[in-house]
């Protein structure tokens, strides 16, 4: 259950007027207040002083001495074109496999566990259980790299290459660090998280095997506009609880998935561990920490253009993304 807003709940964006230059703004009962000179990456780099300064910025917004002056200068959301809220992030880490009933599904559906002679479907789905157990308890994440450039907004459209047969969705919890990590122990690791956001790994599935090697990532999951973030950066200190939150993603009005962060194999923690210990982990840094069960390829149904995703996570904010043809802008 999310936990009720306090007083100095805010997020931040980027956002632009018109074309020109994008800017941080503080994001506060549906008005932005720009956030002067510093974009939100720079923000990031010095998150212990600039989030206190946030904070006291959102007070005074909302009862402080300078309430009617901030409100002067404020605007509404809906004003202003919104951009990705790090524009754009350092790295991005993306965790696969990493939801439980969405792992069994895929074994319950291939070779293996799923085609043993002699066990009943609940058998079978006990053995892929316990598998998932075992590597929950001894295993490790499984994470790649995406490209940056493939970022865009929460109300950008999704262009769709020429050629790609199988787009398909996955909606994910986005954490963006707010302090240089490196061989960081799980158990003070969301400490040098910044905040929280939403996060969509569009993936091409028909471009995802490589014909010699296991996977091509190039081709599969960096294209252009195949990683809508926001709208807002969320900072942890207003999440109390990732593993809590609901995620809930809409293609044309009609749910498709529907899950909680709890049922990740690796949750926020362990993740930042385990990528600290193998990479020097940078404020600015896009960590996707896997999707849930619910994606195209479970539904053999796939991203055309016209189609519209619409995605929630708890206290996150909403995306709403429209699939065009590459080349084109559409809605």
């Amino acid at each position: 259950m999310t936990a009720k807003p306090d007083l100095t709940d805010f997020a931040l964006g980027t956002f632009s007027v018109a074309g020109a230059t994008p800017f941080a703004g503080l994001v506060i009962d549906g008005r932005v207040i720009a956030g002067g000179t510093e974009s939100v990456l720079q923000l990031l780099q010095r998150w212990h002083e600039a989030f206190p300064a946030l904070r006291r910025l959102a007070d005074d917004f909302r009862a402080g001495s300078r309430s009617a002056e901030l409100r002067e200068r404020s605007a509404p959301v809906e004003s202003l074109r919104m951009h990705p809220p790090v524009y754009l992030p350092r790295n991005v880490y993306c965790a696969g496999m990493n939801y439980r009933k969405h792992v069994i599904d895929l074994i319950m559906s291939q070779s293996g566990v799923a085609d043993r002679p002699g066990l009943s479907e609940s058998e079978r789905r006990a053995e892929a259980e316990k598998t998932m157990d075992v590597r929950a308890s001894s295993g490790e994440p499984f994470v790649f790299i995406k490209a940056a450039s493939s970022v865009v907004g929460a109300r950008d459209p999704v262009p769709l290459p020429e050629g790609v047969t199988r787009p398909d969705w996955e909606l994910e919890l986005g954490v963006v660090m707010g302090r240089p990590a490196r061989h960081v122990k799980r158990d003070e690791a969301l400490k040098y998280v910044a905040g929280y956001a939403i996060v969509n790994d569009i993936t091409a599935r028909d471009r995802i095997n490589h014909k010699e090697m296991r996977f091509d990532w190039l081709k599969g999951k960096s294209q252009p506009g195949f990683l809508p973030f926001g709208p807002y950066l969320v900072p942890a200190a207003f999440v109390p609880d990732p593993q809590g939150l609901r995620l809930t993603l809409k293609l044309n009005g009609q749910v498709m998935q529907n899950e909680s962060s709890a049922d990740m194999i690796y949750g926020v923690a362990r993740l930042i561990e385990y990528l600290s210990e193998h990479v020097q982990l940078l404020p600015g840094d896009l960590i996707c920490t896997g999707s849930p069960a619910g994606n195209g390829a479970h539904y053999n149904r796939f991203l055309r253009p016209g189609d519209v995703m619409e995605t929630e996570i708890d206290g996150l904010g909403t995306q709403r993304n429209m699939c065009s043809v590459e080349g084109r802008r559409e809605g």
